[in-house]
């Protein structure tokens, strides 16, 4: 294929030629998705039907969540389909979408995980002026700049890689469409601005990471200084949620860039795909509904609620 304009469509990595295993793919990949989806879907509705937890640490959660299922509706889905269909094939224009899309929420997320961190600091170092530094219209403010930079970062992304000129084929080693795959489709000459600006995404991204470890520094510092227990462990309570779920974040998104993608195998490259891309959106839910009181208390009442409906709607049928 000798330019861009000649590529209609990219053939993506299976997990298997074997129907059985491919069906098999497809239920294990249903799951997952649907775990992420319903644990996203009651922390949002968990969040936005108790006004208890009408506050910036939640309402910050309650974006993260909606991040989270966003991103893995972009890969799954289209994953799903191919293995029931068995094939690979993605359009032109699909590709082009996840790599948007995915780029987007990813961005988005790592901007609000900062966020969250800079409110915790403020809330626990700074108690006197959190009220004033995190109202309601700073708090809206600073999220619309999290969403609205991840669609400018996507944009630019997505625009360079698809810039390029693919004299590579069109067989993407990855189950979706990552950048770092397409860029080995590239002709030698004409992907050194997207590997520039990967590089630069790369120190932003270490920006983000050294300001949540510089934050939690000072928290843990002023956390210790608590004279009472009780203050210490609600003060732990409400930020080890979000340093676990930070951490997954780092882990996995530094395994997947840091692994030699070039000679690595196409197992690898899907395991480490799956990681880093399934991983943290069905996992943050647990984290938060197992580690923070208040919203294992809103969880519980959101599906109590739900099941006394549910019976007293069967009494009323019967």
């Amino acid at each position: 294929m000798a330019n861009q304009t000649t590529v209609t469509g990219f053939l993506l990595l299976g997990f298997s030629d074997i129907r059985e295993l491919q069906i098999l793919h497809f239920i294990v990949f249903l799951v997952l998705y649907l775990i992420s989806l319903l644990g996203n879907l009651l922390i949002i509705t968990a969040i936005a039907l108790n006004h208890h937890l009408h506050n910036p640490m939640y309402f910050f959660l309650m974006n993260l969540s909606i991040l989270d299922f966003s991103s893995i509706s972009v890969t799954i889905p289209k994953s799903m389909v191919n293995s029931l269909m068995n094939t690979t094939l993605i359009s032109y224009s699909g590709c082009v979408a996840q790599v948007f899309f995915f780029s987007f929420f990813a961005s988005a997320n790592l901007a609000i995980l900062t966020i969250m961190a800079y409110d915790r600091y403020v809330a626990i170092c700074q108690p006197l002026h959190y009220d004033i530094v995190m109202n309601r219209r700073a708090c809206v403010q600073i999220a619309a700049s999290a969403w609205i930079s991840g669609i400018l970062y996507s944009a630019l992304h997505t625009g360079n890689t698809f810039a390029i000129s693919f004299c590579g084929g069109n067989m993407v080693d990855q189950f979706f469409c990552e950048i770092p795959q397409l860029l080995h489709l590239a002709c030698s000459d004409s992907y050194l601005g997207e590997v520039v600006l990967i590089s630069l995404s790369v120190l932003l991204c270490l920006s983000c990471f050294a300001f949540i470890n510089v934050s939690y520094v000072q928290i843990f510092k002023t956390v210790l200084r608590i004279p009472s227990e009780q203050g210490r462990h609600k003060a732990f309570s409400t930020c080890l949620p979000h340093l676990i779920v930070v951490s997954l974040f780092l882990f996995t998104g530094t395994f997947a860039f840091l692994k030699p993608t070039s000679n690595s195998a196409s197992d690898l490259n899907l395991l480490v795909a799956v990681l880093y891309s399934i991983m943290p959106p069905m996992m943050n839910p647990i984290i938060y509904s197992l580690r923070n009181k208040e919203m294992k208390s809103a969880l519980s009442k959101l599906i109590g609620w739900r099941l006394f409906r549910k019976n007293k709607m069967c009494i009323f049928l019967h």
